[in-house]
C-alpha cells in the first residue's frame, strides 16, 4: 500500500477547501486535495449548482429569436456544458500543477484521527496529514414520498442541470429558493411548469408580501403555482409522463402531470461513508459535522467547512470558512463565524430576489419601533434603469429602526438585485443609516439610485 505524508489534506473540491489548498501550496506547504469524481473538479458550484444554473438563467433571458425556445434550450445547454467543462479543467490544473499540491481522485475514509484511506477501483492510498479539512458539501434530499425515489421521471437539481432537452411539462416539488429558481428559468424557455409547495407561501423565509410578489411574477411567466398542497405520490402515466397526486389546502385530491418531476425539497450534508464515527468526529441529527466557532470538529486538528458543517449553503460562506481556517493555521486564530454580519442572499429568478438583514417579521419580533417602506419598481419615476432594460417589474422593501435610523433589512425584487444587494450589505456592515442611503449620490441611470426613492418613503 502506498503512503503519502502531507501537512494538509482536504476531502472535497469545494470553494473553501480548494482555496485553502491553493493558499498553503503557494506558501510551500505539502497539501493534498481529494475528490471522489473527476466530474467534480472545482466543486459543486462550478459543476452542478451556481455556475450551470446561472448560465442557463442568463441564456433564458437572452433568447435567439430565430429559433424556438426548445431549440434555444438545447443551444443554451451546450454553452453551459462547454463553460463547466472549461472551468473544471482549469480547476484541476490550478490545484494539481503547484509542486507541493496534489489532486487525488478517489473516495476518502477516515481510518484514524490523522489518516485517510483513499480508494479508486482496486487502488488504495493512505494519506497521513497533520491537519484534515472535511469539505464534502451537500446533496439533494429525496423524501420518502411513494413513487419518488428510483422513478426515471424524477430528477434532482443535479439531473435537471444535466438535461440536454427542454421538458415540455415540468412539475416542481418545493417552493424554496431552488424550486422557484428552476421554475422561473424553465418557464422562460417555454416549458409548462407546475410548482407544488406544501407550505402556505413560496419562499418561507421571506415576508408574505415578498412571497406574494414572487408568486405573481411566476404566474405572469406562465407558472402554475399551488401553495398549501401536499404531494401524496408519484406514478407513471401514459405517453411518457409522470402523474403527481397531491392534496389541496381544502382537502381535495388532484393531479399534475409532467414528463419531468423536479424534487427541490432541500439538501443534506454529505458525510455518509467518511468513517467519521470511527475517527471520533461528532455529527448532528441531519448528518452535519458539528463544529465550533472556529470550524474545528471534536478533533481539534480536523475542520469542517462549507455545506457539510450545516451552516448557510452558499459558496461565499464556504469562502469565508476558508478565511477562518487559514487564520487558525497561519494567522492570529481570532477570526470566527461570529464576525459574519449582514450576509446577503439571492434567488436568480427573472428578475432576481435579494435580501440582506432582517425580514419585517424578524424585525417586529425584536420589539423595536419600526419605519418601513415598500415601493413598486414600476412606480419609481426617478429610476429609469428598469424601464431602459425593459423589465420594470418587482418591489423593494426597507425596514428601519424608528428610534436610531439603523437599517435592519432590505429586500430587492428587481432587475440587478443580485448586484445592488452587495452595496446594501457593505452599507449595513459599516453602519450606514437610512438617511445616509436616502441622500446618497449614485450613478444614473442605475438600479442603485432606487435607494434614494426607497428610503425617502419610510413611514
Amino acid at each position: 500500500m502506498r503512503v503519502m505524508q502531507v501537512e494538509l489534506a482536504v476531502v472535497g473540491f469545494g470553494k473553501g477547501g480548494k482555496t485553502l489548498v491553493g493558499a498553503l501550496a503557494k506558501a510551500g506547504r505539502r497539501v493534498a486535495l481529494i475528490e471522489q469524481s473527476d466530474e467534480m473538479y472545482g466543486g459543486t458550484c462550478i459543476n452542478i449548482a451556481c455556475v450551470p444554473t446561472k448560465a442557463l438563467v442568463y441564456q433564458s433571458e437572452h433568447p435567439d429569436e430565430r429559433v424556438d425556445r426548445a431549440a434555444w434550450f438545447e443551444e443554451a445547454a451546450r454553452k453551459k456544458t462547454a463553460l463547466v467543462e472549461a472551468m473544471r479543467a482549469k480547476n484541476f490544473e490550478l490545484f494539481d500543477s503547484p509542486e507541493t499540491s496534489t489532486v487525488i481522485t478517489g473516495r476518502a475514509r477516515f481510518t484514524g484521527p490523522h489518516t485517510l484511506m483513499v480508494t479508486a477501483g482496486g487502488d488504495e492510498l493512505e494519506i497521513r496529514a497533520e491537519t484534515i479539512v472535511i469539505n464534502t458539501g451537500s446533496t439533494p434530499v429525496v423524501p420518502p414520498i411513494p413513487g419518488l425515489a428510483g422513478n426515471p421521471r424524477v430528477v434532482t437539481s443535479t439531473g435537471m442541470l444535466a438535461a440536454t432537452e427542454r421538458p415540455k411539462e415540468l412539475v416542481v416539488l418545493g417552493g424554496g429558493y431552488v424550486g422557484v429558481e428552476f421554475a422561473s428559468m424553465q418557464a422562460a424557455f417555454g416549458t409548462r411548469v407546475t410548482l407544488i409547495q406544501r407550505g402556505g407561501q413560496l419562499l418561507p423565509p421571506e415576508d408574505p408580501d415578498i412571497a406574494a410578489a414572487m408568486e405573481a411574477l411566476l404566474t405572469d411567466a406562465g407558472v402554475r403555482v399551488l401553495t398549501g398542497a401536499t404531494v401524496e405520490r408519484v406514478d407513471d402515466a401514459d405517453a411518457g409522463r409522470a402523474s403527481v397526486t397531491y392534496r389541496t389546502r381544502s382537502g381535495e385530491t388532484a393531479t399534475a402531470h409532467g414528463d419531468v418531476v423536479l424534487a427541490a425539497l432541500g439538501r443534506r450534508p454529505v458525510t455518509e461513508g467518511l468513517g467519521l464515527a470511527e475517527a471520533g468526529i461528532k455529527v448532528g441529527s441531519r448528518g452535519e459535522v458539528i463544529v465550533d466557532r472556529h470550524l474545528r470538529t471534536s478533533l481539534p486538528h480536523v475542520f469542517a467547512i462549507g455545506d457539510v458543517n450545516g451552516g448557510p449553503q452558499f459558496t461565499y460562506i464556504s469562502l469565508d470558512d476558508y478565511r477562518i481556517v487559514l487564520d487558525q493555521l497561519t494567522g492570529s486564530g481570532t477570526r470566527s463565524v461570529d464576525d459574519r454580519r449582514h450576509v446577503p442572499h439571492v434567488v436568480f429568478t427573472t428578475p432576481p430576489l435579494a435580501r440582506v438583514g432582517m425580514t419585517e417579521a424578524e424585525a417586529r419580533a425584536t420589539g423595536r419601533p419600526l419605519r418601513t417602506a415598500v415601493r413598486e419598481v414600476a412606480d419609481m419615476a426617478t429610476v429609469p434603469r428598469a424601464k431602459i432594460v425593459g423589465d420594470p417589474r418587482g418591489v423593494m422593501k426597507a425596514i428601519v429602526d424608528a428610534g436610531t435610523d439603523e437599517v435592519l433589512g432590505v429586500t430587492v425584487l428587481a432587475h440587478d438585485a443580485h448586484e445592488t444587494v452587495n452595496t446594501l450589505a457593505v452599507a449595513l456592515r459599516l453602519g450606514a443609516t437610512a438617511s445616509l442611503l436616502r441622500d446618497g449620490i449614485y450613478t444614473h441611470p442605475s438600479m442603485t439610485e432606487a435607494f434614494n426613492d426607497l428610503f425617502a418613503h419610510l413611514a
